[in-house]
């Protein structure tokens, strides 16, 4: 059967390369995002795309509207792929010190955290039941920091919230995990490639002696939402060649 595939942020980055891994193993896929052109352009074949502010609750009504009228009102995966570093988002207008802290904050639980509850609660009813799969992207940020201190917190939030969803989802035979890549390279999430000591480092400190790549990350989201990982969830799967442990 094929499943119904939902991404958001689908049109760039990790969420792309995902969509393309799913709609080439034969499953339709819908790509959520802000600017419907980019999703347009994405070309993921036989995707269907869907423009919506998944900070705003209407918006995400919208969405789920969409899924009942196009995909029959069935969610076989859900991967939430949207957010970043904030850094597409509108300065703030101050030069206040502690206005700039509010906003960074904000806007990167907005676009990381809140983005992921809202579209998840919206399409909970929504979800096959069994076989349902729920993935969230979080980020090596989560367990060590990093110079973006409110990026690596609103990652970091999605863990307890993963956890509770896999144990209310687990009984409907639905399972929920995340995935948190290191240093993967091409995703733009940088805004362009990172200065080369920074990426020398990042890379010196796997074991595996390279950076990630879009298909490390949308493979392993494929196989999480494989019948073969089933009895996998509320597990936070770290991707990043050992980096999280130092050398």
């Amino acid at each position: 059967m094929t499943r119904n595939v939902v991404i958001s942020g689908g049109g760039t980055g990790l969420g792309l390369a995902a969509a393309r891994t799913f709609a080439a193993g034969g499953d339709r896929v819908l790509l959520l995002g802000r600017r419907r052109e980019v999703l347009e352009e994405a070309g993921v074949p036989g995707a269907s795309v869907y423009a919506a502010d998944l900070t705003e609750p209407e918006a995400v009504r919208g969405v789920r509207k969409f899924v009942d009228a196009e995909l029959g009102g069935r969610v076989d995966v859900l991967i939430h792929s949207a957010g970043g570093n904030g850094g597409l988002e509108p300065p703030v207008a101050s030069d206040d010190p502690l206005d700039a802290v509010a906003h960074d904050w904000t806007v990167n639980f907005r676009i990381n955290t809140l983005t992921a509850a809202l579209l998840t609660e919206a399409l909970r009813e929504q979800l096959a039941s069994p076989g349902g799969r729920v993935l969230f992207l979080s980020s090596i940020a989560a367990y060590r920091g990093s110079n973006a201190s409110p990026y690596a917190a609103s990652k970091a939030a999605l863990h307890p919230y993963a956890h509770e969803l896999a144990r209310v989802l687990g009984p409907r035979g639905i399972t929920v995990n995340l995935v948190a890549p290191g240093y993967i390279e091409d995703t733009g999430f940088f805004g362009g490639p990172p200065p080369e000591e920074r990426r020398a480092m990042w890379i010196a400190e796997t074991s595996t002696g390279r950076a990630g790549t879009l298909g490390d990350i949308a493979e392993t989201l494929h196989w999480l939402a494989s019948p073969a990982a089933g009895h996998i969830t509320s597990q936070v799967i770290q991707v990043n060649g050992g980096a999280e442990h130092g050398h």
